[in-house]
């Protein structure tokens, strides 16, 4: 084991010094897992909704519900997430938040009409809304500062993973019989028994327990990750709590995300999580059915989502590069401008080359576009700020995820596809321009406060 007396001594030094390491990497794909089974879930419901319309004869109205509810409950358990990982830790929260959706959604399998349905969606947004934001807080507070962006970016494309997972059983095992969908539920219950790996296997991040006084705790986790990368532990006393805590209270963070300090990225950083979320969820969560409306049969609509849900991984692969490159904003921008571009594109195509080929291009720039927003979220505020407001952008954001799905009808009656489109594009170039109001902490150490 090599000792390295120039070491940096503070907590944030030693994480930002240390290469990747093997518990860096089991770190990330457990936490990484824990995302795409999220993805899944979302993506289950776009295939089941496309079954229940034929099976219940189910409105586009109560479709549009049905899809809603789970984003009206994501919005709440974002806002309740990130408190809550505040206070009480990131990995906490996280499996509890596992556990919720897990069970809520192999429950939805034994629905038998659509009040109980939207009831258990409702349960389900609750833990997916708490899921995401403290996750990619989490990694973000082991990454080190030269990978960290890269590293989330990477951590968001296991959303890739999972929406491609819900793709395949949406064309092999929905269609397959009358129980399709139901099944469908079941397999997205496997979070429940995950959650007990996340909270037995993936230890607290050492910043939250820094700042909460738990130097001990906090020393133990770094020494082991420099361990493992051969480096000497340093001695306990360079544990060090942080200089300033920003605000202690619930109350008192919600107000802090307002401050002079925070005003322009928070609002910033509100804005676009809430135009990328329209424009996301408003398009992926009904083009099976758009599909079918257009006169594809089920199995040959779920065939081309498949396809265009292929395009997202070599995406968040061209963002995680560009984004320890280009930087936080510039790469943000650039995948919103190629979203609208490819919704304009695929709102008016014709044909099926042509409809796969756009809607790939859309996979492509939106998912990459995901990956930097997830990157730069958590960076912009201080460790005890970091949960409260990366969770309140992303239930920001869930408002637009309720209002989406809703629109979309009234927008496909009155001007058809082009029309929604055209709008989704609107919402992305807005959202391209918000970037850059939030500050670029590219190779930089967070911020301990």
């Amino acid at each position: 084991m090599n000792t390295d007396a120039t070491r940096p001594s503070t907590l944030s030094g030693r994480l930002d010094r240390l290469p990747f390491t093997r518990r860096h990497r089991r770190l990330l794909t457990g936490s990484g897992i824990g995302w795409a089974l999220d993805a899944m879930d979302v993506g289950l419901i776009s295939f089941i909704l496309a079954a229940l319309a034929q099976q219940w004869d189910i409105s586009k109205t109560e479709s549009g519900w049905i899809a809603s509810v789970g984003f009206i409950g994501m919005a709440l358990g974002a806002s309740l997430g990130g408190l809550l990982a505040d206070r009480f830790g990131r990995r906490q929260v996280f499996a509890i938040t596992l556990l919720v959706y897990g069970l809520a959604t192999g429950a939805s399998a034994l629905a038998g009409g659509v009040a109980i349905l939207l009831v258990l969606r409702f349960l389900v947004g609750l833990g997916l809304g708490a899921e995401l934001p403290v996750a990619s807080t989490y990694v973000s507070e082991f990454a080190p500062a030269r990978i960290r962006g890269r590293l989330i970016v990477i951590l968001e494309a296991f959303w890739a993973v999972g929406w491609t997972a819900a793709a395949l059983i949406g064309f092999f095992v929905i269609p397959a019989s009358a129980d399709g969908w139901r099944w469908a539920f079941v397999l997205g219950a496997i979070p429940a028994a995950y959650a007990l790996f996340v909270r037995w296997g993936l230890p607290e991040s050492p910043r939250w327990l820094a700042s909460r006084g738990r130097a001990d705790e906090a020393e133990r986790i770094v020494a082991a990750f420099e361990s493992d990368a051969g480096i000497a532990a340093a001695p306990t006393s360079s544990v060090a709590a942080p200089a300033a805590v920003i605000a202690a209270s619930a109350g008192a963070r919600l107000r802090s995300l307002w401050s002079a300090e925070f005003r322009l990225r928070t609002l910033s950083i509100w804005l676009v999580w809430f135009c990328v979320n329209f424009a996301y969820y408003g398009a992926f969560i009904w083009i099976p059915s758009i599909l079918v409306d257009a006169g594809y049969d089920l199995v040959r609509s779920f065939g081309f989502t498949l396809v265009i849900t292929l395009a997202q991984l070599p995406g968040y692969a061209v963002a995680a590069w560009l984004i320890e490159v280009w930087g936080r904003p510039l790469t943000l921008s650039v995948f919103l401008v190629g979203s609208a571009v490819s919704a304009v594109l695929f709102g008016t195509a014709s044909g099926d080359a042509a409809i796969i080929g756009s809607g790939m291009a859309l996979s492509f720039f939106n998912l990459g576009a995901w990956g930097a927003l997830y990157a730069v979220t958590p960076e912009i505020y201080p460790t005890s700020l970091r949960g409260t407001g990366s969770g309140w952008a992303a239930g920001v954001g869930r408002i637009a995820s309720i209002i989406a799905p809703l629109l979309v009808p009234v927008l496909l009656g009155v001007g058809g596809a082009p029309l929604l489109f055209v709008v989704f594009a609107a919402f992305f170039v807005t959202g391209a321009v918000a970037a850059w109001g939030l500050v670029d902490r590219r190779g930089q150490p967070l911020d301990d406060r």
